[in-house]
This record gives C-alpha cells, structure tokens and sequence, in this order.
C-alpha cells in the first residue's frame, strides 16, 4: 500500500513537471516576434525564431507582426498651392521594428493603422499642399511620395514602426471638375477640328480649281490641234477631190453618186423627198455612164443630197 502511494506522488509530480514545461515553453515564427510580459511588465521582445522559455504561471507572451503590413488610407482631397481641388488615394507599407516600443505605444496593429493614417493624411497635405497640380500629377510626383515617406517615418518611429514605402495610387481633380475639364478639352479639340477641316476643305477647292483651269487648257489646246488638224485634213480631203474631178469628172461624179446613195439608202431608215420628175439622183440606175456624156470643160451635175 505504501508503494501504491509512493507510485501515486510520483505520477503527480511528473504531471506537474510535464504542464511547468509546457507552460514555461513558447514557440516563435519566422513571421513573429514575441514579447514576455512578467506580471503585466514587457521584458526585452524576443525576434530569434524557434524555441524560448519562461516563468511559469508568471510570465505571458505577446506576439508581434514581424512581416510587412499594409496600411489603406481612404481618399481624401487636397488643395494644392494653385488652389486646385486633388482627390489623392495614398497607401503606406510599415514593418514593425521595435516591438517593446509598438507595445507600450499603440498595443495592438489596429490601434496602429488608425494612428499612421492620422499621420499619412497630415503628412499628405502638408507635402501636396506646397505644389502645384501639375507637380503632383505629373513632374514630382515620385519626389513628392519620398517627401510624404520620410515624415510620416520620423512619427512612426515613436511607436516603434518603420516605413518601407508610401505610394500614391492616384491623384486627379473631383469629378465635377473633371467633367468640366473634360468638356473644355472636347471643345477645345472640336474647334480644333473645325479650323483643321476649313483649311482641308480650302486647300481642296484650291486644289480642285488649279485642276479645273489645267483640264480647260489642256481641252482647249486639244480642241484647237484637233480643229486644226481636221482643218488640215479637210483641206486634203478637197485637194485630192479636186484633183480626181480633173482628171475624170465623171468617175468623179459616178463615185459621189455611190455615196449619196450609201448615206441616203440604209435599211430601215430611208427617207427622200424628191419631185416626180427628178431623175439626175438615180440616173446611173437607167444608164451606167449617167446619161450623155458631158462636154470637155463642162462640169457634172451635183447630186441631190437626200433628205433624212
């Protein structure tokens, strides 16, 4: 029986020696940092990862964010230098560096983000407020963000806190002055337009009565070569019919009665008005040599010219 009770005290003792370890055991993360509280008083943090020890029943352990954390600030608007009107959207990313000092300062990361957004937004309209809209938007702007970064890390660092970077997502005029930028710079362009169509439409009709006045010269000067080569040609055409009617006026006159009836006699469309008793027109129908032979020197009849 006594041993039963030795047996019994041992395994009471290992029991209380096994929950002593367990409870004077911690484990820390890569990601964490740990700080030892000895009856609510912080020790100095821990930041080596792995296994640590502490007071039993005495000490408690805080652990600490030892990663990059991301602090959104909601927009808000700015007035620049040129008294123009900014909605600025800015983002902070902070590590936490000195976890007794985190502790005894904000406690917790949401205490903290509330406190570096108090100071992102003054810092914000300290720095944007000294430039212009142009500066911010557009020339400085990534001057102006390590402005912002380096006074909002001389805050932080009085809780412990360090900036990696500040950034400003966006940075643009209110809407309803973005419209009425918007409608000014559609007019703008429209007249634009309108004056670069004018001078289009200018140089068109300029261009297109240097073209005209070219194309009346050129059928001009055609018209006339062509007047004057028919001109020529009519003149040859006459020589060559006079010179065949001297040489044999009734070959001549046979050859133009063939094409009278040629031009007069076409199928379907024949029409002649002539009297009862004309018979010069088709006198070489009744006889080849069209009638009796003229006299030397004697000229032929001209032959009826047929109505159409």
């Amino acid at each position: 029986m006594k041993n039963s009770f030795l047996g019994g005290i041992a395994v009471v003792v290992l029991i209380l020696v096994a929950v002593g370890l367990y409870s004077s055991a911690f484990i820390v993360n890569q990601t964490q940092q740990a700080l030892v509280l000895r009856f609510g008083n912080p020790q100095a943090p821990v930041t080596t990862p792995g296994l640590h020890w502490k007071l039993p029943f005495i000490d408690n352990v805080v652990y600490v964010d030892n990663r990059i954390l991301d602090l959104e600030n909601p927009q808000q608007e700015v007035i620049a230098s040129d008294q123009k009107r900014i909605v600025v959207d800015a983002f902070a990313r902070y590590r936490i560096t000195n976890a007794l000092k985190f502790y005894q300062s904000v406690g917790t990361v949401e205490a903290a983000n509330s406190r570096l957004a108090t100071i992102l937004n003054s810092a914000l309209r300290r720095v944007l407020g000294e430039s212009t809209f142009v500066r911010v938007v557009r020339d400085e702007r990534e001057a102006l963000m390590a402005r912002i970064g380096e006074q909002v890390n001389r805050e932080a660092a009085n809780f412990g806190i360090t900036i990696v970077d500040v950034r400003i997502r966006r940075a643009d005029l209110p809407e309803a002055n973005s419209q009425a930028v918007f409608q000014r710079m559609q007019t703008e362009r429209q007249r634009e337009a309108a004056e670069i169509r004018a001078q289009g439409n200018e140089a068109a009709q300029r261009t297109r009565a240097r073209a005209d006045r070219e194309a009346a010269v050129v059928v001009a000067e055609a018209n006339s070569k062509g007047e004057q080569v028919r001109g020529e040609g009519d003149a040859e055409r006459n020589k060559i019919f006079a010179d065949a009617f001297g040489r044999d006026p009734d070959f001549f006159g046979f050859y133009r009665s063939m094409q009278a009836f040629e031009a007069s006699l076409r199928s379907n469309d024949t029409r002649l008005v002539i009297s009862p008793d004309s018979t010069s027109f088709f006198r070489y129908f009744a006889d080849p040599m069209g009638g009796a032979p003229a006299a030397p020197g004697a000229t032929a009849a001209p032959a009826p010219v047929p109505a159409r």
